[in-house]
């Protein structure tokens, strides 16, 4: 289990409580990625038994890199530190990967999201990225942008994803389909955020629609 985490004492606790009961009696390793939290984060991340590996540079992507290497398990899962994401629906993600039936699993929340759970500017943001998805990888992504996942540790190997930031997510999951590994959404259901809002809506949407198209037309080193 990787999770990102930046000044997240909120909701880090119970979160991880969250992924130990939805996980229980699984060999479970936690690593917590942190970029410079200045609160109690990573004592409360530690008392509950995560691993904390520090990661000085800034970035979604930044962190999710320093965490899958660190990651020593056959498989890895993933989720936000602010209490979105329901942890207890990882068995669902992670059975269609033990199963054989699939590589990468990733959470959809648009399909059923409620009303409240996304602001309305960022509701737009990830439904044209989504269209974008479509439209440029000819695949039929629900929601280019969630991430909770679940996949196996060797899937990375030969994936070239090279964005530090947000538009990391999208980069994957982009990777994953090119490399012919078999990809597959499970919906989910999405909560409000606990703690400070680091996402910043149109600005995030714009960098990853603009990614989008330097990977897809090979504007970026190794893309296809």
């Amino acid at each position: 289990m990787v999770i990102p985490t930046m000044n997240e004492e909120a909701s880090i606790g119970a979160v991880i409580d969250e992924v130990r009961a939805a996980l229980a009696g699984r060999d479970l390793e936690i690593v917590t990625v942190d970029t410079d939290s200045r609160d109690r984060t990573n004592e409360i991340a530690a008392s509950k038994g995560a691993r904390v590996v520090a990661e000085p540079q800034r970035g979604y992507g930044r962190a999710y890199k320093t965490g899958f290497a660190a990651a020593r398990g056959t498989y890895v899962l993933t989720l936000d530190a602010d209490l979105t994401y329901p942890a207890d629906r990882f068995p669902d993600l992670l059975r269609p990967v033990e199963a054989g039936a699939a590589d990468f699993v990733s959470g959809d929340r648009m399909t059923r999201l409620s009303p409240g759970a996304m602001t309305g500017m960022h509701r737009i943001g990830n439904t044209m990225l989504n269209v974008a998805f479509r439209f440029l990888y000819r695949y039929p992504m629900h929601d280019s942008q969630s991430g909770m996942w679940a996949f196996r540790r060797d899937v990375l190997a030969p994936l070239h994803v090279v964005h530090d930031g947000m538009p990391f997510s999208e980069e994957l999951k982009a990777e994953v389909i090119r490399h012919g590994f078999r990809y597959l959404e499970v919906p989910i259901d999405y909560r409000v955020r606990s703690g400070e809002k680091k996402i910043r809506s149109f600005k995030d949407a714009f960098l990853n629609f603009f990614w989008l198209f330097r990977k897809r037309f090979g504007w970026v080193r190794g893309a296809a």
